[in-house]
This record gives structure tokens, C-alpha cells and sequence, in this order.
């Protein structure tokens, strides 16, 4: 472990990073910054052309990029990344019956424990996952998800999805395991939204996401040090996921 890294594990085990309340400024300024990033996504698809903003390589590997946001958010800090890539060699019906079987997520995403289908209406799905973050420190969710798909024409779709609630756990995998209180805990995950696009072309399918999510701020002395672990969790989680995606498409393919 680099001193670097000693230090931010350090800073992480004291009481400030055990307790942190999402307070009403934060929440003003996330659903601001979702409203406008929902109105351009909105306005993109409706043009329909390009259809993805990314240009995903070939060969499986992944491209991400960082968004521009808020410099100062009141009490908090919003993380939005896209990232892209191609999956050769399957369908737009296969992509969206893998991603829309949310029952078996936790078989093909490392970081989901367990998932189930609440319940479907259509193409809005209500869904439960329990998942891990982990950099240095290991974080345990219990989270409700609401899932809007759209099939745009026989080669695009696209979905919304957006957490309803998110719970931090307290002693996982313990017998005493609990919920924090939501919205009252230490802070790293308090929102979670993900836009998808899905295009049909060349023998295979580009996968576009882009993930917004809400966090606690850092106080100005400290940002030196741990502004770049903050910033790398949700950059690794949408890669991880990207990457997890195909792999889990490309071996149910073959069943």
C-alpha cells in the first residue's frame, strides 16, 4: 500500500466518515442537475441521430469519459461518468432480455449480492438489489430501483433508471446486520441514476451508460487527499459494470 493510500484508509476509519446527513441543499441541487441532464438526454433522442454519444472501441474494451458538474454543491459532491462498449456478436434482444432478468444480476455483477423483480408494468420494472462498493473500504446497500425501457425501433432502445431508496448497512452478513438510517449515514452513496442506450449494428450491439450519482462533500482541508479515491469509486463501478455486462451477454449467448 502506497503512503498515499495509508492515508486516505486512515482518514476513512475516523468518526468524520462514519457520519454524514443529506441535508435539503444537496437534494436541490441533485434533482436540478438530473432535470437538466434528463432534458438533454430527451432532447437527443428524440433528434434520434447520432444515436449514441460514445464511440465505443471494438475488441471488448471500454471507454469512459468524466462529465462536467457542479464545481460546489451545498453539502455534497455529484459524480457523472459515461462510458461505452461493444458487444460483438448478439442481439438487441438478447442485451435487453440479460439486462431486464434482474432475478440472476448477483450470478454476472460482482458487485450486486442479491436482485430481484419487485414487480413489471410494461416496460417499468421496480426493483431490489443489495450491493457492495469497495476501494479501501467495503460499503453494503440495500437499494429500490425504478427501470423505464423504450424501445426506439428495431435497432434502439434505450432505459432510465433511478434509485427510490438507499440504505447504508450497518455489520453486514452479521446476525445484528441492520439499516442505517437513509440519508443519515457515512455519506459515500446517497443517489444513483443510470441512462442506457442500446444500438443494433455491425454484427453486434453498442452499449452506452451514463452514471449519475450523489455523495457527501469533502471538507477543503482534506480534498487533497481523498478528492481522487471519491471520484475513482463511481468511474470503476460504471467500468466494472460495462465490462460485466458483456461478459454476462456474450455466455448466455451461447447457452
Amino acid at each position: 500500500m502506497t503512503f498515499r493510500r495509508a492515508l486516505v484508509a486512515l482518514f476513512l476509519c475516523l468518526p468524520w466518515a462514519h457520519a454524514e446527513r443529506l441535508r435539503p441543499e444537496a437534494i436541490r441541487a441533485w434533482e436540478s442537475y438530473v432535470h437538466a441532464t434528463e432534458e438533454r438526454i430527451r432532447g437527443e433522442l428524440e433528434r434520434g441521430s447520432p444515436f449514441l454519444n460514445l464511440n465505443p472501441p471494438d475488441g471488448g474494451r471500454v471507454i469512459i469519459e468524466k462529465r462536467a458538474v457542479p464545481a460546489k454543491v451545498d453539502g455534497g459532491m455529484i459524480h457523472h461518468w459515461a462510458g461505452a462498449i461493444s458487444i460483438p456478436g448478439v442481439t438487441l434482444d438478447r442485451v435487453l432480455a440479460f439486462v431486464q432478468d434482474y432475478n440472476h444480476h448477483s450470478k454476472y455483477f460482482w458487485d450486486v449480492e442479491d436482485s430481484k423483480l419487485r414487480s413489471r408494468d410494461g416496460d417499468t420494472f421496480q426493483i431490489y438489489m443489495r450491493f457492495r462498493r469497495k476501494k479501501i473500504l467495503t460499503v453494503h446497500y440495500n437499494t429500490e430501483h425504478t427501470v423505464i425501457y423504450r424501445r426506439h425501433d428495431g435497432h434502439r432502445a434505450s432505459s432510465r433508471s433511478a434509485t427510490t431508496r438507499i440504505a447504508e448497512l450497518e455489520d453486514p452478513g452479521k446476525p445484528d446486520e441492520r439499516e442505517k438510517p437513509v440519508g443519515d449515514d457515512s455519506g459515500f452513496l446517497w443517489r444513483l441514476n443510470s441512462y442506457w442506450r442500446f444500438y443494433e449494428a455491425d454484427g453486434g450491439v453498442r452499449v452506452e451508460c451514463e452514471s449519475l450519482s450523489l455523495s457527501r462533500g469533502i471538507p477543503g482541508a482534506i480534498a487533497w487527499l481523498i478528492r481522487s479515491y471519491v471520484e475513482s469509486v463511481p468511474r470503476e463501478s460504471l467500468e466494472n459494470t460495462l465490462l460485466q455486462m458483456s461478459a454476462g451477454v456474450r455466455k448466455t449467448a451461447n447457452k
